[in-house]
């Protein structure tokens, strides 16, 4: 059996549309709206393409329609896409968004699957890094052949014990210096990890169209085209204030430097 797995899309419909491969059943592991611009057309695809779907923290708070304060990095991106992204939802969007659970356990191929956007203990929120230790204690009590995440941006497959943590990386966002759509395929219990090119001009076309505040576009379209984010830690209006974003990690928007390490739970 044949299982494509795909998270954090995040409204760019290019880069989910330039995913072409053949498949049994598709997995969807949340964060399908927000920092992209077309966030219907990507709810169409998972609605007619994924035999199941997990909720992610962006779906949450769009769906929600939650207020946010941030100012800085991803933090930041979020609060200036979601009013704009609340605003393309119709009515059934948010219902579909809504009614995505937050973890989800399912058979197929004879392999047990469980599904959450970001770990078992926080659906939607934790950030774990693709280190055994940490998983090890993520994992506890879990029966799966295969869990498989978002969240993070990080493409891995990391065996822990009986189970393989699988995180396909981003569709729509990549944020490792590679902009190629990240994917995975499960083939016969085999793992390949994936990237494919996609028409990031038409994304960021569909970006520069919206409504969403000059600075967030300006960031936004850099992510796209240069695969990470590389704009100055800054206030939110262009400004420079303090290190660069040219490497690290980010946990839930926030920089970390590289060798830094980033807190887990």
């Amino acid at each position: 059996m044949r299982i494509l797995v795909v998270a954090d899309i995040h409204a760019n419909r290019a880069a989910i549309e330039a995913v072409r491969e053949p498949f049994d059943a598709c997995l969807f592991l949340g964060d399908l709206v927000e920092y992209g611009a077309e966030p219907e057309a990507c709810i169409d695809w998972v609605r007619t393409h994924c035999r199941q779907g997990v909720r992610g923290n962006h779906d949450h708070g769009a769906a929600q329609n939650v207020d946010l304060f941030g100012t800085v990095g991803f933090r930041y991106l979020t609060r200036a896409t979601r009013a704009g992204t609340v605003a393309r939802l119709s009515a059934a969007d948010r219902q579909f968004l809504t009614a995505l659970p937050t973890t989800a356990m399912l058979t197929l191929g004879g392999l047990r699957f469980l599904l959450v956007h970001a770990t078992p203990r926080d659906p939607l929120e934790e950030y774990a890094p693709p280190d055994p230790e940490v998983w090890k204690q993520r994992l506890a009590g879990v029966k799966a052949d295969f869990v498989c995440v978002g969240h993070t941006h990080q493409q891995f497959a990391l065996p822990v014990g009986n189970t393989t943590v699988l995180n396909p990386g981003s569709v729509g966002l990549p944020r490792d210096g590679d902009p190629r759509a990240r994917y995975a395929v499960i083939d016969d219990g085999k793992v390949e990890l994936k990237q494919v090119e996609y028409d990031v001009a038409a994304t960021v076309a569909a970006l520069l169209a919206s409504d969403y505040e000059p600075a967030a576009k300006r960031q936004l379209a850099d992510v796209y085209r240069l695969g990470k984010y590389t704009f100055p830690n800054g206030n939110g209006n262009g400004t420079a204030n303090g290190n660069g974003h040219t490497n690290g990690v980010y946990k839930n928007g926030v920089y970390t430097p590289a060798g830094g390490v980033v807190p887990v739970g």
